[in-house]
């Protein structure tokens, strides 16, 4: 892809790429930067959050991009939670400089099928009064499921990724209903932020690696990265509310 852009074109994707972590540039597809370039312009010409769901098969590929904020995976979770979606894949990947965009993009179902295009719209219709503040998302989740009791068998571990030189996060669970959501839930409650995320599922577990940023989005130094990760399997080990 990127053979194929115009110089000026090129230039323009590389400048864009120095504001996300180190890894970025190397690691992600150019295909997938150039879209989120793409993105980034839209954004800048909107000014509003971008989100748009397409069937791909007998899956639904949701993609999101706005400026990041430590809200925004909650009430992205909450919602899909709400909904009954299965998340199957997870790409996230956030700016480390101004104006902080985060691009999402996620492989999702219902009852193992794509999703229709009236809850596609509602999804997203849903997606956009939460981020707008016109409703709780913790209020809508409270009529459909019971958050009152903690998580059983959580792990967390945070360590400086001596790769990526960034502050990091794992966070291992057996598999439940709402489990992304109450991960982010706690991430939220601890005001950081995540620009990277990869996760994998096996045997009924779930495991999520979080690259992230602290309060201010201001770096994270050992000593409180292991209090953080105390604190993440605590919230997620009691009840919710």
């Amino acid at each position: 892809m990127t053979d194929a852009l115009k110089p000026s074109n090129l230039e323009l994707l590389k400048r864009f790429n120095r504001s996300f972590p180190e890894f970025y540039e190397q690691f992600v597809s150019s295909d997938a930067q150039f879209q989120n370039l793409q993105l980034a312009y839209q954004l800048y010409r909107s000014k509003e959050p971008l989100i748009e769901v397409n069937t791909d098969g007998s899956r639904s590929t949701f993609q999101f991009a706005y400026r990041n904020q430590s809200f925004l995976l909650s009430d992205i979770f909450g919602i899909l939670t709400a909904y009954g979606l299965t998340i199957h894949n997870l790409s996230l990947y956030g700016q480390t400089q101004a104006p902080m965009l985060v691009f999402i993009k996620l492989s999702i179902s219902r009852n193992n099928q794509s999703l229709s295009p009236k809850t596609a719209d509602n999804l997203c219709r849903a997606i956009r009064e939460a981020i707008a503040g016109r409703f709780e998302v913790e209020e809508m989740l409270a009529v459909e499921f019971n958050f009152d009791q903690g998580l059983d068998q959580v792990s967390t571990e945070f360590y400086i990724d001596p790769v990526f030189h960034l502050p990091t996060l794992i966070i291992e669970a057996e598999e439940q209903v709402g489990l992304l959501y109450r991960v982010m839930y706690a991430i939220w409650q601890e005001d950081l932020l995540v620009i990277n995320a990869n996760l994998v599922s096996w045997r009924g577990r779930t495991r999520l690696i979080l690259y992230l940023f602290g309060p201010n989005e201001s770096a994270i130094p050992d000593y409180l990265g292991q209090r953080i990760a105390v604190s993440v399997r605590d919230r997620l080990l009691r009840p919710q509310h």
